[in-house]
């Protein structure tokens, strides 16, 4: 798996962006959101319990993430089309304010070594990826275990400070010195 300190693959692949007909689809690749940081996550699959949970808090918290020049980018191997049908189908994802990726060949979840070993599908991975395309945080959560957004906002904010911050730090504490 990669982690900390390697570069984040190279991609293009095809996203659900809108439900507007004619517009629900667009190519996305490593470069699309060039100079920002990025939160890219992964979900098992589309039509599920777990995953519209912390899909719909990704969305929920997107204007802060960015405040803080970070794109979000959510990712499975569904595919675009499967993507739209759930966001037409869920309502709340509907108005989700950022792309999902479709890695239906899996070439991006294999590159990063996030493939269930058993299932064939992505593990809960989620990346903070730098403005240079380097992974600076990664965590992975079992299938049944969702994420917490407002974790991945707080170590974005402290990889942003590029200070030293203490066990538990939020933003707007002291940084060590």
């Amino acid at each position: 798996m990669l982690t900390i300190g390697d570069k984040f693959p190279s991609y293009s692949l095809s996203a659900c962006v809108s439900l507007e007909d004619g517009k629900e689809f667009q190519t996305i690749t490593d470069s699309t959101y060039e100079g920002a940081w990025k939160a890219v996550f992964f979900w098992p699959l589309d039509f599920t319990f777990v995953c519209p949970t912390e899909i719909i808090e990704f969305g929920a918290k997107n204007e802060a993430f960015k405040k803080l020049n970070c794109q979000v980018l959510g990712c499975s191997t569904d595919s675009q089309y499967s993507h739209l049908a759930w966001r037409r189908d869920h309502k709340g994802l509907n108005k989700l304010p950022f792309p999902m990726l479709a890695d239906l060949k899996r070439e991006l979840s294999t590159n990063l070594g996030i493939l269930h070993k058993d299932a064939g599908i992505c593990l809960r991975a989620t990346y903070i990826v730098d403005p240079a395309g380097v992974i600076r945080w990664v965590a992975v959560n079992d299938l049944n275990v969702g994420r917490n957004v407002d974790e991945v906002l707080r170590v974005l904010e402290a990889l942003q400070t590029e200070k030293l911050t203490p066990c538990g730090w939020t933003p707007g504490e002291q940084t060590l010195n």
